[in-house]
C-alpha cells in the first residue's frame, strides 16, 4: 500500500496552488479549475475524462484547502463517480459536460446543496437514495450561509421523483464525500496552524514575541499534532474507495471524524493566539475559520462518524 503522492501527484497539486495564488478570487476560477482537469480526474476515458481515483485528487483537495478555495471540488468529483456508476443517458449527458467544464454539477446531501444555484444538474441526497434535479424556477431556495463562498440553496426533489442511485452506490458516494471532505479539511487545518506560527512570531508582550511563551507553544503544537494525525487517515479512506476496499466506509468515517475534530481545533487556536483581532474582517484569517466551521459539519460532523465508526465496529 502507498499512502505517500507520487512525483506526478505533487505537480497537479503545485499547478493548482500556483492557480490560486493568482486567480483564487476570480470569478471563473472553476474554469481555470477545468483547464487544468480538475473536475475531469474521476470522469471515466469514455465520457472524456481522465479516468483517475481519488488518489489523484489527494493534492488537489489539500491544496484547495490550504487556499480556502469556495469551489465545490468535492461536491463535483462525488458527482463524478456517481454519474459513472449510475451509467445510462443520465451519464452519457453530463459526464463530458463536467469534464469539459462546459456545466457544473454538484452532488450532496440534501436538503442544503453548496453551488446548486450555478450547476446545470443536482444529485441530492435523501433518505438514503439520490435524485436528480435539474434547477428550475421554484425548485432551488438560496440560503444564508455561515461561509459566504460555499453557497447553500435548499433542493426541492419533485414530488415523485424516482431515484437515480440506491443501496451500495448511494451508501458509497456519502463515503467518498465525507473521506475527500477530510483531505480538503487538513489543508485548512494546515494553514490555520501556519497562521498561528507566524502571527506568534510577529506579536509581542512583555517586551518578547508570544510565540517564546512555552503554554502557547504547547498549544500551537498540539494543533499541529492533529492535523498530522488526521492527514495519514485521510488519504487511506481515499485509497480505500479508490481501490474498493472492503473497510473503506469505516475509513471514510474514521478520517472525517479525525479532519473535522482537527480543523476545529486549529481554528480555535489560530483565533486565540490572534486575540481580538483575529475576529476582524480586517485579516483574511475569517476565510479559513468559517470553512473548517463549514467543512467540519459538511457531510457529517465529527460526532455522526465516531457514531458511524462505532455502529460498524460493534456490528
Amino acid at each position: 500500500m502507498r499512502l505517500g503522492l507520487t512525483p506526478e501527484h505533487k505537480q497537479f497539486g503545485d499547478a493548482v496552488a500556483g492557480l490560486l495564488e493568482a486567480h483564487g478570487g476570480a470569478e471563473d476560477v472553476w474554469e481555470r479549475l477545468a483547464g487544468l482537469g480538475v473536475p475531469a480526474v474521476l470522469v471515466p476515458e469514455e465520457h472524456e475524462g481522465a479516468g483517475g481515483d481519488e488518489v489523484d485528487l489527494l493534492a488537489v483537495l489539500e491544496q484547495a484547502g490550504r487556499a480556502a478555495l469556495g469551489e465545490p471540488v468535492v461536491e463535483a468529483a462525488v458527482a463524478a463517480r456517481l454519474l459513472s456508476g449510475i451509467g445510462g443517458d443520465l451519464a452519457a449527458e453530463w459526464l463530458p459536460r463536467l469534464a469539459s467544464g462546459e456545466a457544473l454539477v454538484v452532488a450532496a446531501p440534501g436538503p442544503y446543496v453548496p453551488h446548486a444555484d450555478r450547476a446545470g444538474l443536482v444529485l441530492v441526497g435523501e433518505g438514503g437514495a439520490w435524485y436528480a434535479v435539474e434547477p428550475e424556477a421554484g425548485s432551488l431556495t438560496v440560503q444564508r450561509s455561515l461561509d459566504p463562498l460555499r453557497r447553500l440553496s435548499a433542493v426541492r426533489v419533485p414530488e415523485g421523483s424516482v431515484p437515480v442511485a440506491e443501496g451500495a452506490l448511494a451508501a458509497e458516494a456519502f463515503d467518498r464525500g465525507a473521506a475527500l471532505t477530510a483531505v480538503q479539511l487538513v489543508g485548512v487545518a494546515r494553514r490555520l496552524v501556519d497562521f498561528a506560527v507566524r502571527y506568534a512570531g510577529e506579536r509581542s508582550q512583555y517586551g518578547r514575541p508570544i510565540g517564546s511563551f512555552q503554554g502557547l507553544q504547547h498549544q500551537i503544537a498540539d494543533a499541529l499534532v492533529d492535523v498530522e494525525f488526521a492527514r495519514p487517515a485521510a488519504y487511506k479512506a481515499a485509497y480505500a474507495l479508490a481501490k474498493g476496499e472492503a473497510e473503506a466506509s469505516l475509513d471514510a468515517s474514521g478520517a472525517k471524524a479525525l479532519a473535522s475534530d482537527a480543523a476545529l481545533h486549529a481554528a480555535k487556536v489560530s483565533l486565540q493566539v490572534h486575540g481580538a483581532i483575529g475576529y476582524t474582517m480586517e485579516l483574511d484569517l475569517h476565510r479559513w475559520l468559517r470553512r473548517a466551521w463549514s467543512l467540519a459539519s459538511a457531510w457529517g460532523d465529527a460526532s455522526h462518524h465516531r457514531r458511524a465508526v462505532a455502529a460498524k465496529l460493534i456490528g
